[in-house]
């Protein structure tokens, strides 16, 4: 092969090269954590967007911190760390989990044993069950303290009302209530990086629980409702968000009752019937909002 034409060749793969990697970098970029994001909501409150995971709460007592979640990593957690050094020197000294899920407790590992990690009673069963699967929660961080359906708390200071008023993302989700700053923390029964919410079904989430829990979030006094993904939200915004899941409740409730199909039901919403594919570790991806509460009704139907 002459020099001229070998040439040819090779930056013919060059371009190519670059073309792949100009198509395949935005799908690369949205995969990186962002960096970390320290917003002061009220007075002593902070929340932590960016890094590996959740959304993270800040709240500042008297004398220590309280944390509202924590990111899925070590080294990220680590960094939320290094960001509360520049608010305060005081040190963390409780953590609150508003679920079990990876990307909000497995960051617990990041703090010193002795903190004291509170969480709904079924959480704590959750992260107990995970030892044996394929990404535990963090044996050695398990909640210290527990609750059923409510709690009044006064940590260093600071008024903190913590409920649970039905399985919703999870069977033990908390939603966490600041009445002095009128501030809920909703983990991910309230997320704004999709248009609808996710269901846990394999941690026996429910959909009308998910209902019942944005009913009790919007008849508390606050007007700040911090979510587990994405942007703050005003009570506005969560009302939107019921009505639109609970029009889609009582839609499926209705066509389960006159006998039609999952498909059927879906083709109505303009969504796919095409069975699932396997994400790349092989598993299958979470049941859509549209089956998790056709299966709800199915049930009662």
């Amino acid at each position: 092969m002459n020099a001229p034409k070998k040439l040819s060749i090779v930056l013919a793969a060059l371009v190519a090269a670059v073309s792949f990697a100009a198509i395949a970098s935005p799908a690369l970029a949205q995969q990186q954590p962002q960096p970390l994001k320290v917003t002061q909501i009220k007075d002593n409150v902070y929340w932590v967007q960016g890094g590996a995971g959740s959304n993270d709460g800040v709240i500042v007592g008297a004398t220590s911190v309280i944390v509202v979640d924590t990111k899925t990593t070590v080294d990220s957690e680590k960094g939320v760390i290094a960001e509360i050094a520049k608010i305060t020197p005081k040190a963390v000294s409780t953590a609150i989990i508003t679920h079990s899920d990876g990307d909000h407790v497995n960051g617990l590992a990041a703090f010193p044993a002795g903190l004291t990690i509170i969480a709904q009673e079924n959480c704590k069963k959750e992260m107990v069950d995970s030892a044996s699967t394929r990404a535990p929660a963090p044996q050695d961080r398990l909640p210290t303290k527990t609750y059923d359906k409510t709690d009044k708390l006064t940590i260093d200071g600071v008024h903190i009302r913590l409920y649970h008023w039905a399985a919703g993302h999870t069977s033990g989700d908390t939603i966490v209530y600041l009445p002095d700053q009128k501030i809920v923390f909703g983990g991910d029964l309230l997320v704004t990086n999709r248009p609808d919410t996710g269901i846990h079904m394999e941690k026996n989430g429910s959909a009308a629980g998910w209902i019942k829990n944005a009913k009790g979030m919007i008849a508390l006094n606050a007007d700040t409702y911090l979510t587990g993904h994405g942007d703050m939200m005003t009570k506005a915004d969560v009302q939107k968000k019921l009505d639109l899941i609970q029009g889609k409740y009582d839609k499926i409730k209705t066509m389960a009752a006159q006998g039609k199909s999952l498909d059927e039901i879906k083709t109505s919403f303009g969504e796919s019937t095409a069975p699932p594919t396997p994400n790349a570790n092989g598993t299958l991806p979470a049941a859509t909002l549209t089956e998790v509460i056709y299966k709800e009704v199915a049930k009662k139907s």
